[in-house]
């Protein structure tokens, strides 16, 4: 027998009893005699049988598994979403299949196609950046399944959502800067197409007007990716004057800006502020440490989870689309004056 794929069809097979016997079995179910649920537990114990936990909460309408799409998984924000997401489910007994669409649209649209084959009971998704045409995530609605964006949200799809408030996140990180003294705040931002990066480059827009700076859109780059950073913070370093400070669209661009800045001769923060956006762990080991906005990922996790699971469960029963906001934080440390 092969022990890889060992079914419970397998076990009444080799010991020549039915299905329904060995499930009887294997449940302890007082109508089968002592000597047969031994032989079928010894036998199941064999073969490390592990009974297929989904196909039987199908099989009783007691369905309790989920669907999570996240465009990363190594990225800090996005891992610590998934950790309040874990906790919330297993507070209600449910189950997680994780995809991982690595920023990429069509891995997006298979994996809808995956936790709709899977008939997950609904589904919490964060798009990609890559992602511009939405069917896929109004198929997930026009089946009956309960559908929770989070963080990266499609405007379009009427359906619940978790959010960061990115505006005044970004906001209040750029306020912090030009009261500090800094004038030419440089924003390397993200891709236009998300709401997100709209927000936050709205935020840091009117923290500039409150000051009555003019926005000048030669310091503002999309530069959301490590290697964009690596092309265009050398160039901006070159503008005359330079820049005094750098609000970055995500810590990992802030703290290789960091380092580009520092390389290229000037002080932090005497000479250029540098903020990013996360509060990840890679702040508390830059030099200096690097002031971010807190997004408080594991709290949207959570929040995103519980307002599924009260969907699915019947305990939300809001009419229309039920938007909660996750409030940001900032977290001052060192490389800002």
């Amino acid at each position: 027998m092969d022990r890889r794929q060992i079914t419970l069809k397998d076990i009444a097979r080799e010991l020549k009893l039915s299905p329904s016997t060995v499930s009887r079995a294997l449940r302890n179910h007082p109508a089968i005699s002592k000597e047969t649920k031994t032989l079928v537990q010894q036998t199941a114990k064999k073969y490390k049988y592990k009974p297929n936990t989904l196909a039987l909460q199908l099989r009783t309408s007691q369905n309790k598994t989920i669907g999570v799409i996240v465009p990363e998984i190594i990225h800090y924000f996005f891992s610590t979403v998934l950790a309040g997401i874990q906790e919330e489910a297993e507070k209600g007994n449910y189950n997680l299949i994780i995809c991982h669409s690595n920023e990429n649209y069509e891995r997006e649209v298979k994996s809808v196609e995956t936790l709709l084959d899977a008939q997950v009971r609904g589904i919490l998704a964060s798009q990609s950046k890559a992602t511009e045409e939405f069917s896929h995530f109004q198929d997930i609605v026009d089946n009956g399944t309960h559908l929770v964006f989070f963080d990266r949200i499609c405007t379009g799809i009427n359906t619940d959502k978790v959010v960061i408030d990115d505006y005044w996140g970004a906001f209040n990180a750029v306020d912090y800067l030009i009261k500090s003294g800094c004038r030419r705040v440089a924003f390397l931002g993200s891709n236009p197409h998300l709401p997100i990066a709209n927000n936050r480059r709205m935020g840091y827009e009117d923290a500039l007007r409150k000051h009555s700076i003019p926005v000048d859109k030669t310091l503002m780059q999309v530069s959301d990716t490590i290697e964009l950073a690596r092309e265009i913070v050398p160039s901006m370093l070159k503008i005359d004057p330079v820049p005094d400070a750098f609000f970055c669209i995500n810590d990992e661009v802030a703290a290789h800006c960091l380092q580009m800045i520092k390389s290229a001769g000037f002080k932090i923060p005497e000479d250029i502020s540098v903020c990013g956006f996360t509060n990840s762990d890679i702040t508390e080991v830059t030099d200096p440490r690097l002031t971010s906005v807190d997004q408080h990922g594991f709290e949207m996790g959570r929040t995103a989870a519980k307002l599924l699971i009260n969907r699915i469960e019947g305990k939300e029963t809001r009419v229309g689309i039920v938007s909660k906001v996750i409030k940001t934080d900032l977290v001052v440390k060192n490389s800002t004056k």
